[in-house]
């Protein structure tokens, strides 16, 4: 077809898929069972690949939500919906992952076209886990209350990835697609790349234009928008875009929303970021208008693998959290996209608490006591910036006590959360780097009140707690040949050894020594 007559025809046809939206979805009464993919089909966009760890996102869907392995056994429980159209089956997978750790391992396309997500493999970076494989995402780290009932969204930690390379139906080339994820609007960094969306089925960089996925975070690198961030913006690969232009734009706003709702389309030479507040309220469109101007954005090149929680590239080193997602075949309508938005928020996304067991403190004075039988008078300690475990008894010296005994204070990235601030050596804290713990004073960055937080759980063992770090949620203070550390419960390193896992994770809250 000549040029001028197929961008006449694409005219009509995109005008009237629009009227037809638009009729479709005026008046369109929300029922129950009623879900976002329903919706998408209605507009004449139906969904290729739908992933939720917290509903069903058809009204009739009564599969698989996703899979979870519990470290026990290796055993694995695929969770469903509580009912057709409902949320996940939440307390299934508490039974099932009861006095031990649980992985997600599989999150299932409800879309019926097999675009399953799993561990994500190496590509042009390795992931930290076996085989260069990325880490899966701890099954309970992400509680959320969802239409009244229990859930669990997808915790993704630095080095977290899930991915499909051989999908089907998703758009390649220049093809129309739309798609939505929901997210944690206060889980974020600067990081490459926290994404979910289409992506390269190599997992290279295979060049501009190679990519269409949702981005959030503050990353500077390659775009930005108003404020400071987090923001929402477009991995076209080699570039984050927030509007027409490499770099800034100052229609893309600063994130605020605890749950948000984050909305990328792009059909030829036309692409659209939206967003809003997925508790309440209608999307607002942050772009609309032709690709950016940098070379090889027009046309596209999509490659059409699916991702989540990485870039095209399988870059691993962003954070955010991911509760649902959707994409479509076809450029979604303004009014379609809204309905779904009405959809979400009448699912009453709500925070749910994140800690356990027996409450600390705050401001008490306190030493850690290991439980594990071989080591019940040793105590966390310091010496200067080295933490570790040592025998602290009645007739321990004044020094030894005090560097065994800490302050609970408010968790410094989260108040529902707990910080330890050293007794002796005011404020410094008990933080993690490279999963080791150390002693050192806080610099009021994101990432040392986030590297400081640590969020108590009902002990492994049934003495104590243990406590879970805020930002890699896999994993717990640990103590393993009297150095401490937070480990996973098995994995690469030494100290993620399973064995003693539950004893060494659990820590008697005694008063403080001194």
């Amino acid at each position: 077809m000549p040029r001028k007559a197929r961008s006449l025809a694409l005219g009509i046809a995109t005008a009237g898929a629009i009227i037809a939206g638009v009729l479709v979805n005026a008046g369109v009464s929300q029922a129950a069972t009623t879900g976002p993919c329903d919706i998408y089909a209605s507009g004449g966009t139906p969904c290729v690949a739908a992933h939720s760890t917290t509903r069903a996102l058809y009204g009739a869907y009564t599969g698989s939500l996703y899979q979870v392995k519990r470290a026990s056994d290796s055993t694995t429980l695929n969770i469903a919906p509580l009912a057709a159209g409902g949320t996940a089956n939440a307390a299934a997978q508490d039974t099932f992952c009861s006095g031990t750790t649980c992985l997600i391992t599989v999150i299932y396309d409800q879309s019926g076209h097999g675009n399953n997500l799993t561990q994500a493999p190496p590509g042009g970076f390795n992931g930290p886990d076996v085989n260069n494989y990325d880490n899966l995402a701890a099954a309970d780290a992400a509680p959320v209350t969802v239409n009244g009932s229990k859930a669990y969204g997808v915790f993704v930690s630095p080095g977290t990835g899930y991915r499909n390379n051989n999908t089907s139906g998703i758009a390649t080339g220049d093809a129309a697609e739309g798609m939505y994820a929901i997210i944690d609007g206060t889980h974020y960094n600067g990081g490459c790349c926290f994404d979910y969306g289409n992506a390269e089925t190599s997992s290279l960089d295979t060049g501009n234009g190679h990519m269409e996925a949702i981005y959030f975070g503050n990353s500077t690198s390659w775009g930005s928008g108003a404020g400071s961030g987090p923001w929402i913006m477009a991995d076209l690969e080699n570039g984050l875009f927030s509007g027409v232009n490499s770099g800034y734009n100052a229609g893309d706003p600063t994130i605020t929303n605890r749950f948000t709702t984050a909305v990328v389309k792009g059909t030829a030479n036309l692409w659209a970021i939206r967003g809003g507040n997925a508790a309440s309220g209608a999307l607002s469109t942050y772009y609309s208008g032709v690709r950016p101007t940098a070379s090889g954005y027009n046309p596209m090149s999509k490659e059409g693998a699916i991702i989540l929680g990485i870039g095209g590239d399988n870059s691993v080193s962003a954070q955010g959290t991911f509760y649902e997602g959707v994409m479509t075949s076809g450029y979604p309508t303004d009014a379609t996209e809204n309905s779904v938005q009405a959809n979400i928020v009448s699912a009453g996304y709500a925070t749910r608490a994140i800690t356990s067991g027996t409450a600390l403190t705050v401001g008490a004075s306190v030493s850690l006591k290991a439980t594990t039988a071989c080591c019940t008078t040793r105590y966390i300690s310091h010496s200067g910036t080295t933490v570790s475990t040592q025998v602290v008894t009645s007739s321990s010296t004044s020094t030894l006590k005090g560097q065994s005994t800490f302050y609970v204070r408010a968790g410094l990235a989260n108040s529902e959360c707990v910080s330890f601030e050293s007794k002796d050596t005011s404020g410094s804290y008990l933080r993690h780097s490279a999963f080791q713990l150390s002693l050192a004073a806080n610099d009021s960055s994101k990432l040392f009140k986030e590297d400081a937080t640590f969020c108590p759980q009902t002990s492994f063992n049934g003495t104590g707690s243990s406590f879970k770090s805020y930002n890699y949620r896999t994993r717990y203070i640990r103590h393993y040949n009297n150095s401490v550390y937070i480990a996973n419960n098995g994995g690469v390193h030494t100290f993620d050894a399973s064995s003693l896992f539950g004893d060494d994770t659990s820590w008697v809250v005694a008063t403080g020594w001194s």
